[in-house]
């Protein structure tokens, strides 16, 4: 007879395990004082400005809660401007006199630390001389454990700003900009008879990524040090039958994914997807919204915790955006919205969206600040790996565009012309009684927009899978807050006037709607005919990283930034340069690496290759394949001679320089050692290639 299992057992464990390794706030409710409790509660849910007084009450629960959880050490865990997560260690045990030890936690070490700043990038605030810098608790966001094979860690989120008071790191500028959208949105909010104590914005990303076995990623040193393939020749097959998308999960994978799943519900983070994306060997996983701060910080514990978990299963995640050429790279789609603290998200259409007076509002508000600010948009995402991906066929173009979807832009084209009353989607039949009619949606998804309305939120899909999403979600929130301001402001002069809200509102929606309409486009975002009517329309096309960084400092993003609090002057510098630097390290390095595999191991394979031929030369194959490889052999050769003077040149003493040499001579003279090398792999017999092929890395699981 069959075993019956405990249906309820998966359930318990899921209850038991989620958010079990996080320091929630019904946790301090029980560990907290009333009063003390209050006042953290107002801190994390209406932005009251934090009791220094309840430090050390707080430092002891948090302290009590994570001995019980095994953790042996604390740390302040920031996240610098390299896009990555920093920390520092420290024990809770404390000696004392009589030669035994305590376990110490107070308040100030919960509220403040002092790293390096100087060994951070900078941009130029902090010189190596100048090292003093300082993390800040965020109570916004909660504590949580990290747990390795042989102890733990209490991990306290904290905000990184120089001893001068400039922020050094992605987390201060978001938290303001959540500030500014929370202020401009509560400033229109009455007009809608809606009544909230805080808007923020809300956040799910989804994370690309692929999988490969660890024995071919330690056998590629280009994978080791740039985290992308720098040679490959094209397999017979990559993603052309189209069998991988959503296809069934192999059991290797599977296993990981659940074991990634669990530290991560432990965590708190809201898993929710997971599935194979649509190259060999790429994958995908995807949380639920969250507040954008928090779901910011899960993100960055998402890529860590992917990251380590593929190593247990004898396999490495990639999270380079183009780790493979010529098959689709990896994004990390952010679904972006705004929603009270009562519960109401004010991008929901509704059934009737053209008669849903804020939906329409906040909606017009998106539509005016992505054309105002597409450069700000491009910025946010512009790096050398990035490049790789943004305008090739399976990644939005570099062109800021808007899909609304035929509903929605009917609606908008209805107001501005007064014509119509609009038809609601019925219900889609599938031509069978034993199918369900299904629902049909106001409007189509469109893979290949940019910026894409999906239901009640948009989808900011031109995301690099490998970055932070804090600068991203800063800039939506600062260039929507300030959108909110310019048409709140015209609403209110039109109220001004004796005019109903409705005419008020419709006057705003057709003048927003009539000048910054350009941006809406539900067509086919890859199409050549696209990037010519997007300049006709004289929408930017910022085709390179370098082309969008050099616009960050520009007046107009200095003055908004700056009038929202969101980076002074001094901060907004600093990025670009540390922007600059990165993009000149990251292709530096590459360039170097291509130089180095080239020249000690491909070229040398080929060449003992080719003795080997030459020693059955009375053959006609083996003279026939020495000449083809002796001409492939002699264009690597000469190619790598042209890359080893542009690595050696740098292009200049300035960092700008150096960037700008990088892109327009490097990468060029990368690309041919590349396809000359690629060219060789497909002549050159299996057992003296030295490097695995694409083959073996894709299809091997």
């Amino acid at each position: 007879m069959r075993e019956v299992k405990d249906i309820t057992s998966a359930s318990n464990v899921m209850n038991e395990i989620f958010a079990s390794d996080t320091l929630t706030l019904e946790e301090l409710r029980h560990r907290l004082s009333k009063p003390a409790f209050k006042a953290l509660q107002a801190t994390i849910e209406k932005g009251v400005a934090i009791d220094p007084a309840i430090a050390d009450t707080v430092a002891l629960a948090m302290k009590t809660w994570a001995l019980e959880k095994g953790a042996t050490h604390y740390t302040h865990w920031f996240q610098p401007l390299t896009g990555l997560t920093a920390e520092k260690h420290d024990s809770f045990l404390t000696p004392t006199s009589e030669g035994s030890a305590i376990a110490q936690f107070g308040g100030k070490d919960l509220i403040q630390a002092e790293p390096d700043a100087s060994s951070f990038p900078s941009g130029g605030i902090r010189a190596t001389f100048e090292a003093r810098g300082y993390t800040a608790w965020d109570p916004t966001s909660p504590a949580f454990i990290m747990r390795h094979s042989n102890g733990a860690t209490l991990c306290i989120p904290t905000a990184f700003a120089s001893w001068t008071g400039e922020a050094l790191d992605l987390k201060i500028p978001l938290l303001r900009s959540i500030e500014a959208l929370n202020k401009a949105a509560q400033k229109v909010l009455p007009h809608f008879g809606i009544q909230a104590n805080k808007v923020s914005s809300t956040l799910g990303a989804e994370q690309e990524y692929f999988l490969i076995d660890e024995e071919f990623y330690l056998a590629r040193p280009d994978l080791v040090m740039t985290g992308r393939t720098l040679f490959g020749a094209k397999p017979p097959r990559g993603q052309e039958l189209e069998d991988h998308y959503f296809g069934s999960i192999p059991d290797r994978v599977l296993s990981f994914m659940t074991d990634a799943e669990h530290q991560l519900y432990a965590l708190g983070i809201p898993i929710k997807t997971r599935h194979n994306e649509v190259a060999p060997g790429q994958f995908e996983i995807a949380p639920i919204f969250e507040p954008s701060n928090i779901a910011a910080d899960h993100q960055q514990l998402i890529m860590q915790v992917l990251k380590n978990t593929a190593r247990k299963h004898g396999m490495v995640a990639l999270l380079h955006e183009k780790p493979f050429a010529g098959i689709n790279g990896s994004g990390k789609h952010c679904n972006w919205s705004i929603g009270t603290d009562t519960g109401i998200n004010l991008l929901e259409p509704g059934d009737d969206p053209q008669s849903n007076l804020s939906f329409l509002f906040f909606c017009a508000a998106v539509i005016r600040a992505v054309d105002v600010h597409q450069d700000l948009l491009r910025i946010s995402v512009a790096s050398a790996s990035n490049d790789h991906r943004l305008g090739a066929n399976e990644a939005p173009p570099a062109i800021l565009s808007i899909f609304l979807g035929s509903e929605l832009t009917g609606v908008f084209e209805r107001l501005v012309s007064g014509k119509g009353s609009g038809k609601k989607p019925g219900l889609l039949k599938l031509g069978t009684p034993v199918l369900p009619h299904l629902p049909l949606h106001a409007g189509d998804r469109n893979r290949t927009s940019p910026f894409a309305f999906t239901g009640n939120k948009f989808e900011f899909r031109a995301v690099g899978s490998s970055q932070s999403i804090s600068l991203p979600i800063t800039v939506l929130n600062t260039i929507v807050a300030e959108s909110i301001d310019v048409l709140g402001e015209r609403l209110e002069a039109g109220l001004k006037k004796g005019k109903s809200l409705e005419e008020a509102l419709l006057e705003v929606l057709k003048d927003t709607y009539k000048k910054h309409n350009r941006i809406i486009f539900n067509g086919d975002g890859y199409s050549e005919a696209w990037h010519q009517e997007a300049e006709r329309r004289g929408l930017l096309n910022l085709r390179t990283a370098l082309d969008a960084i050099e616009r960050l400092t520009s007046e107009k993003n200095a003055a908004l930034f700056a009038k929202y609090g969101v980076l002074n002057e001094r901060e907004l510098e600093a990025r670009q340069e540390v922007m600059y630097d990165i993009y000149f390290k990251s292709v530096n390095i590459e360039g170097e690496t291509t130089e180095w595999i080239a020249q000690t191991q491909i070229l040398p394979g080929a060449l003992a290759y080719l003795a080997d031929l030459e020693a059955v030369s009375k053959s006609k194959a083996a003279a026939r394949t020495a000449e083809q490889v002796t001409r492939a052999t002699d264009a690597l050769s000469d190619a790598l001679e042209a890359l080893k003077q542009q690595n050696a040149a740098l292009g200049g003493d300035t960092v700008h320089e150096k960037a700008y040499h990088m892109r327009d001579r490097v990468l060029p003279a990368m690309g041919e050692v590349r396809k000359a090398a690629d060219a060789l792999e497909k002549l050159v017999a299996a057992d003296h290639w030295p490097l695995p092929s694409y083959r073996d890395m894709l299809f091997i699981k």
